[in-house]
């Protein structure tokens, strides 16, 4: 099959970052056509002017809709787009020059209709930035939940960097309209419909995740609270390692609880996690601040994803509570 390829980039009152975004596609290092569909998600802050000013250096198409959230956008530039192969981007990434030629390659020798990229730090990037991303990707922390690059048919890509097929986007509709969440909702669909999915692992983005110790909490917590909604929906997917963030809290509350009363073991093993994880952070980072900055990621990491999932689990599980219903902040109402 001849690749054909169009990224499709949902935006919400981000002028500059997409402005970089575009700056990347520029440096990319591909002789291959492809383009690109921005879908202005009802910003109050428009990105068009942005995009106009690219318009004579790439092939690059501008869409104004109604707020319905990132999944509903993302659908309505596929259905907009031209390609047969849709790449989708968060509007806070940016691509290294090599990213299409690895996509390119990795589906030429061993086709999916449906891939995943993992995420890096950029040198540019604040301390803070850079603490998040280690603690969202590190296999100590809960980086390697999702799968590895041997695990072909289990990998459930991450809608910051993915990629689908036209044919795959058809037979599944796209995005659902839970937020987060809607990435591997999607994977398991298209699992349950035969496609298979896989990480390229050398088709990574630099990830800015522009976020406070607030907003990364609040979205830690959204992920937890919408596992257990996912479980409901698949539960052939269902595992214990989804608890772990729960337990990890608990443990760590109790080690403390226990110390108190003169019972140092239990403590003592965290210690040990928190050390090591200090060690691998500065290995990876080579950098003593941002090592200290991840142990305080690791810690909002598990105990934001961990509340949620509980609390999200009690509510759906035990008492039977409609998720839509009970938490309608995790729920857009589509408008195409």
């Amino acid at each position: 099959m001849q690749l054909q390829f169009s990224f499709i980039i949902p935006v919400y009152n981000r002028p500059d970052e997409t402005k970089e975004l575009l700056q990347s596609f520029e440096a990319l290092t591909t002789s291959m056509p492809f383009e690109i569909v921005i879908v202005e998600d009802g910003s109050s802050i428009s990105s068009e002017a942005v995009v106009d000013s690219f318009k004579d250096k790439l092939d690059i198409s501008y869409y104004f809709k109604e707020n319905s959230g990132p999944g509903d956008s993302r659908n309505y530039g596929m259905r907009k787009a031209k390609g047969n192969y849709f790449i989708i981007l968060d509007s806070d990434c940016i691509l290294p020059p090599h990213y299409l030629t690895e996509v390119e390659k990795s589906l030429t020798e061993n086709y999916v209709d449906c891939f995943g990229g993992p995420d890096a730090a950029h040198q540019s990037f604040t301390n803070l930035q850079k603490a998040i991303n280690f603690s969202m990707t590190s296999f100590i922390t809960t980086g390697g939940i999702r799968g590895n690059k041997k695990s072909v048919d289990t990998f459930q890509p991450r809608s910051f960097n993915m990629g689908i097929s036209k044919a795959a986007f058809e037979a599944s509709k796209g995005f659902g309209y839970i937020h987060p969440g809607e990435d591997p909702d999607l994977s398991i669909r298209l699992w349950n419909l035969g496609f298979k999915t896989k990480l390229i692992l050398e088709a990574y983005v630099y990830h800015k995740r522009r976020i406070s110790w607030k907003k990364f909490y609040i979205q830690v917590n959204k992920f937890g609270m919408v596992r257990p909604i996912l479980n409901v929906w698949h539960p052939q997917t269902k595992k214990l390692m989804y608890w772990f963030p729960t337990v990890f809290t608990l443990g760590l509350a109790s080690s403390l609880i226990l110390l108190l009363f003169g019972v140092t073991i239990f403590f003592q093993l965290y210690l040990f996690y928190f050390s090591l994880a200090f060690i691998t952070a500065l290995i990876s980072t080579k950098n003593i601040v941002v090592s200290i900055l991840s142990l305080i990621a690791i810690s909002v990491q598990f105990f934001g994803y961990g509340y949620g999932f509980l609390k999200s689990t009690l509510a759906i599980d035990v008492l039977n509570k409609n998720p839509e219903v009970h938490f309608p902040k995790l729920f857009f109402k589509p408008t195409c």
